[in-house]
């Protein structure tokens, strides 16, 4: 392990994601051996670099002395999110096709939405992660809001 390839900036900050999993090996597979990340360290936690960003995962567990009110657990229903990772890619054709072919699992097939051609797959653990290219975005071309607003 290099310590500059740790999320630990000698100034300012850098945004990491936690995610707490079941399976600390299989999570790391998907994230190294499908989504292309780097194992920066193998457990406690798991680190892994993806890109210009960190993740770090580790098993859920009960209160600490600085989370003393607070269970981590991985996703439990899978029709209900609060949360996503949002990876922002410059050919999604092409990252459909090279993921689907290492075993991600798609919700749909990459969808035109005016702003942007997104698509939506799982990890391991039910966490969802928005796959998408930005198209009309750069041309001032916005999405359509969200169902039920005006």
């Amino acid at each position: 392990m290099r310590s500059e390839d740790l999320p630990a900036p000698e100034t300012g900050l850098v945004l990491t994601h936690f995610l707490t999993v079941a399976d600390v090996p299989r999570s790391r597979a998907f994230y190294t051996d499908v989504l292309g990340g780097e194992v920066v360290l193998e457990e406690n936690p798991c680190i892994v670099k993806l890109a210009n960003s960190w993740l770090l995962m580790n098993p859920g567990g009960g209160p600490t002395p600085d989370k003393p009110d607070v269970t981590l657990h991985p996703p439990t229903d899978p029709t209900t999110a609060t949360s996503f990772l949002n990876i922002r890619v410059a050919d999604i054709e092409s990252v459909y096709r090279e993921w689907s072919a290492k075993g991600a699992e798609f919700l749909t097939p990459p969808i035109d939405r005016k702003a942007e051609i997104r698509c939506y797959v799982r990890d391991p653990d039910g966490y969802l992660i928005e796959v998408g290219q930005s198209t009309g975005l750069l041309k001032g071309i916005l999405a359509d809001p969200p169902a039920g607003e005006d």
